[in-house]
C-alpha cells in the first residue's frame, strides 16, 4: 500500500557543547525572551554558517557567547538530536569539551548554570536537547 512522504521541512543544522568543569558539572544556558522556545534551558552552541563546521561553529560560538577559547582538538563528539520542530527538522550534534582558556561569562545577558549531570534533568529544555541528557550522564 503506497504512503505519501512526510512534509518536507528545511534541515537546520546546529552544533551544541556540554562544557564540563573540573568539578564534573555541565553548563546550561536559557534561552531569552523574544526567541523560539523561551526560558527553556539548553547546552550552548549555535547554528553553522554557510560552509562552517560544527567544530568551527563551535569555536566561534563559545567565544561570542562565553567569551571563551577552545581548540578544535578538545572537542569530542559525543551524540546528536534529530527533531521535527513546527518549521524545520533540527539536526544537532552534541560535543563534550573540559579544556578552554579564559572564564566563562554570559556576553548575551543569558543565565548560565553549572549542573551536577544527575540533574540536568530537572531543568526544563527544548524538545531536542532533553534526549542528549541520558548520553551525558552515562558518560560522566
Amino acid at each position: 500500500m503506497p504512503t505519501t512522504a512526510p512534509e518536507q521541512k528545511p534541515i537546520l543544522l546546529v552544533a551544541a557543547i556540554a562544557l564540563v568543569d573540573p568539578d564534573g558539572r555541565v553548563l546550561i544556558a536559557q534561552r531569552p525572551a523574544g526567541k523560539h522556545l523561551e526560558g527553556l534551558w539548553e547546552f550552548p552552541g549555535g547554528k553553522l554558517r554557510q560552509g562552517e563546521t560544527p567544530e568551527a561553529a563551535l569555536i566561534r560560538e563559545l567565544k561570542e557567547e562565553l567569551g571563551i577559547d577552545v581548540a578544535e582538538s578538545c572537542l569530542a563528539p559525543l551524540s546528536f538530536a534529530s527533531h521535527a520542530y513546527e518549521e524545520f527538522h533540527l539536526l544537532m550534534p552534541l560535543y563534550v569539551c573540559r579544556i578552554w582558556q579564559g572564564a566563562v561569562s554570559a556576553r548575551e545577558g543569558q543565565q548560565l548554570k553549572w549542573v551536577r549531570p544527575s540533574k540536568l534533568g530537572d531543568w526544563p529544555m527544548p524538545p531536542a536537547d532533553a534526549p542528549l541528557v541520558a548520553a551525558l550522564r552515562d558518560l560522566l
